[in-house]
C-alpha cells in the first residue's frame, strides 16, 4: 500500500475577510508536502463541511478574526459529525481569547493556534496527531 500524502483543507468561515494568515498557512502545507485545498473567504459552516467530506480532507484548518469562532467552528465540527465524517480532524486559529479555549475544545476542536504561533509548531502538531483516514 503507498502512502498518500496528508489532505488539508483551510477554510475561512463568516464574514472576516482578512485572509492573510490562512494563505501563509496554505502555502507553508503545501510546502511540507501536504495536498492542500483552500475554500478563501465568506465561507458558511454547511459549505466547509460539505466541501470536507468531498474533497476527502483528513483535516480542517479554520480561521477568523472576526471574533464569530465560538459559533462558527463548533458548527463545522457538528455538521461534519452529523454527516457522519467526525474522523476529519478539525483545527483553529485567529484572535481567540484563553477564555474561548475550553468550549472550543468541549465542541471537538483538537487544536488551537494564536497569534505568535510559529509555522514549525503546527507542522509537528499536525504531523504528530493528523494521520490520512
Amino acid at each position: 500500500m503507498v502512502d498518500r500524502k496528508l489532505r488539508v483543507m483551510v477554510a475561512k468561515p463568516g464574514l472576516d475577510g482578512h485572509d492573510r494568515g490562512a494563505r501563509v498557512l496554505s502555502r507553508c502545507f503545501r510546502d511540507a508536502g501536504f495536498e492542500v485545498i483552500y475554500t478563501g473567504c465568506h465561507q458558511t459552516p454547511e459549505q466547509i463541511a460539505t466541501s470536507a467530506i468531498q474533497e476527502d480532507v483528513d483535516l480542517v484548518g479554520l480561521s477568523c478574526l472576526s471574533g464569530a469562532h465560538r459559533y462558527l467552528f463548533p458548527r463545522v465540527v457538528e455538521i461534519l459529525k452529523e454527516q457522519g465524517a467526525d474522523d476529519i480532524t478539525v483545527i483553529c486559529g485567529g484572535i481567540i481569547p484563553d477564555q474561548d479555549f475550553k468550549g472550543l475544545y468541549d465542541a471537538g476542536l483538537k487544536a488551537i493556534f494564536t497569534p505568535g504561533t510559529t509555522l514549525d509548531s503546527i507542522l509537528d502538531w499536525i504531523r504528530n496527531n493528523v494521520k490520512p483516514r
